[in-house]
């Protein structure tokens, strides 16, 4: 939790209790069912929270916001932005069933109210959404051609409608095919832990 503080100290009193929440509810439904892995999870505020929360120093959604988490897992980074952004509106969809049950039983138990949660594969979607957001689900090209149909035309937000994508290592080949749309930011200007220094967020207008 001192982390989240150091990087976002003007939570209100609910955001601050909605992530000291976090931790022990994700610690019950890991032992059931397993989301996050065990050596990931004793630096569950870091690789988790902070990380999915890149997203929130990049872009600050405007109210409204329509937002698409692909391949959510557990609920990141969903879950956290959630709580970040409580006026922006989330659908979290994996095609994993046990892992939609733990990120509703999660988003109930810190009464989220702008999370929707769904099993179903990204190219079953039929809506419309501002941004997609995911942590590095699959190779980048492969998941513009899952979401694209996805993306609303109508801008609500100062920063082209698009991907907004988390992810680590060399990048070059990935991104390629994309030439100079694709805006790539280092993790490590945002954050001091190691953890961050081969981590970015890029985003891709589409």
């Amino acid at each position: 939790m001192d982390l989240i503080l150091k990087y976002f100290p003007h939570l209100s009193e609910k955001q601050l209790e909605q992530f000291a929440k976090l931790e022990p509810l994700y610690a019950d439904w890991n032992a059931k069912i397993n989301v996050i892995s065990r050596k990931d999870f004793s630096e569950f505020y870091e690789r988790h929270v902070l990380h999915s929360l890149a997203i929130a120093k990049f872009i600050r959604f405007a109210e409204n916001t329509r937002i698409l988490d692909v391949g959510t897992g557990g609920g990141f980074p969903g879950i956290p932005l959630a709580i970040i952004f409580p006026e922006v509106q989330f659908h979290l969809v994996d095609s994993i069933g046990k892992k939609i049950k733990v990120v509703n039983g999660v988003s109930q138990s810190l009464g989220l109210k702008n999370v929707r949660a769904e099993q179903i594969r990204a190219e079953q979607l039929q809506g419309k959404y501002d941004y997609v957001v995911s942590r590095a689900v699959t190779r980048l090209p492969d998941f513009v051609t899952w979401i694209r149909k996805n993306i609303a035309k109508k801008q609500n937000n100062p920063l082209p409608n698009g991907v907004i994508y988390l992810k680590g290592g060399d990048l070059t080949e990935e991104i390629k095919p994309f030439g100079k749309k694709i805006f790539l930011q280092d993790l490590d200007e945002y954050f001091d832990e190691p953890f961050f220094e081969t981590k970015k967020v890029l985003h891709l207008p589409l």
